[in-house]
């Protein structure tokens, strides 16, 4: 979801705003894990700067190794620095050429959009080499979460979508227990939703962002949920192209499965 833009600097947490160095600094984004991207500066010289405050359960470290593996096959922001203190972690990366696909002006060009996020996604299964990735995200160890973050009272329904919400947890973690075969191993990005690949002024993909989760699983885990953001993002009807663009055909099994385990991972 997109976070609003403050209309000074108050507020700005402490290593931001002297990461920052004087530069001007806006809030461009909100992620669900409770951590905030600043971008700071202009020009050649802009950067990013994303504060997870203390208790946040994004994990910063963990997102700058798999920005530093990736960066060596794919275009991805490149970590400038990390750091962490009682109140929160932070992690500055470079910028990249474009702006995200949902963007008010690719908001209003969905075809264009959909279409770049497709092609982007599958340039980075290709890009990046399964076989030397030391990361994973597979099901199996995701579905070992969800039912860790259960037992701890952490999996709300509500929250979920709303095909999901009548499953109730006990049943929505049998049916992810279930685990569809492998239909090819790639590098996930892990967050394969709409906003986090950019586009260029032509419409073209130009690279992607938010890799915290990166690593090894089911093209599916990723090409369920790009195809689902469609909707949340541009509305319905866009799944298609987005699939045709990536070069799939539709799996309607493992796209049910792998919605499933997001809501449970979320």
């Amino acid at each position: 979801m997109a976070a609003a833009v403050p209309d000074d600097q108050a507020g700005v947490p402490a290593p931001v705003a002297s990461l920052a160095a004087g530069r001007p600094v806006s809030l461009v984004w909100a992620g669900q894990a409770g951590g905030l991207t600043f971008e700071a500066g202009t020009g050649a010289g802009r950067c990013f700067v994303t504060w997870a405050p203390a208790g946040s359960s994004a994990d910063l470290a963990g997102e700058a190794d798999r920005l530093s593996w990736a960066g060596r096959f794919h275009p991805v922001p490149q970590p400038l620095s990390w750091g962490a203190d009682g109140s929160g972690s932070w992690l500055a990366t470079s910028a990249l050429p474009g702006e995200s696909a949902v963007s008010q002006r690719w908001r209003a060009e969905p075809a264009v959009a959909v279409r770049a996020i497709g092609e982007g996604l599958r340039a980075l299964h290709e890009n990046l080499p399964a076989a030397e990735c030391p990361f994973s995200w597979q099901a199996a160890q995701r579905v070992t979460d969800a039912r860790e973050r259960a037992a701890a009272g952490l999996l709300d329904p509500a929250a979920w979508h709303e095909s999901h919400r009548p499953l109730g947890v006990r049943r929505a973690l049998r049916l992810a227990a279930a685990v569809p075969p492998i239909d090819r191993l790639v590098v996930c990005h892990g967050d394969a939703c709409a906003p986090n690949t950019l586009l260029t002024a032509d419409g073209g993909w130009s690279g992607h962002v938010g890799l915290e989760l990166l690593g090894t699983a089911d093209r599916w885990a990723d090409l369920a949920v790009a195809a689902w953001s469609t909707e949340w993002n541009y509305g319905p009807g866009w799944e298609r192209l987005l699939l045709d663009a990536y070069g799939a055909r539709p799996d309607p099994e493992r796209m049910s499965y792998y919605r499933l385990l997001w809501d449970l991972a979320s």
